[in-house]
């Protein structure tokens, strides 16, 4: 087995456990709280209705798409991390098959890892800082991601 072929496959199984200790972190310190909330919020929301407050029930619906907005993005990261994850280790095991030479391999394969980290790095990112750096990070991710895939995918495309 190659230098590129490791590299995606130990660099997705340290991803994959990352992903898996961050979505346990999640479910057990995090969640329900985040649940509590959103229903809390909707409650609020058609209580305040119902009493004709519409300013008190669009304040408790602003507060519901905020956290649900967080909510997503919190369990998007632990699944995109494992799910990139997988994808990594199976790509490592046929690696050889790709038809570059290894050191493009060995730059795909970092790029692949890379991208995999970054992008639901930047998305988790996005619920504490709503400014730019998160946004850039997942962006950056996302495309370091599609980039190595296309290559890998032409690299395959080649063998045939």
């Amino acid at each position: 087995m190659n230098g590129s072929a490791k590299l995606l496959i130990y660099g997705g199984i340290c991803l994959a456990v990352l992903g898996m200790l961050y979505g346990l972190h999640y479910a057990v310190f995090v969640e329900h709280q985040t649940l509590d909330r959103m229903g809390g919020s909707l409650t609020a929301a058609f209580v305040h209705a119902a009493e004709r407050n519409s300013a008190a029930s669009a304040m408790a619906l602003a507060a519901y798409g905020h956290t649900k907005h967080d909510y997503v993005r919190q369990v998007d990261v632990h699944s995109h991390w494992v799910g990139l994850a997988m994808i990594m280790v199976v790509l490592g095991v046929v690696f050889g098959r790709v038809q570059f030479p290894e050191a493009v391999r060995f730059w795909l394969a970092a790029a692949l890892l890379a991208g995999s980290f970054l992008f639901p790095l930047g998305v988790v990112l996005q619920t504490v800082d709503h400014g730019r750096l998160p946004f850039a990070l997942a962006i950056a991710g996302a495309g370091l991601v599609i980039a190595s895939m296309t290559g890998i995918a032409w690299g395959l495309a080649k063998a045939r």
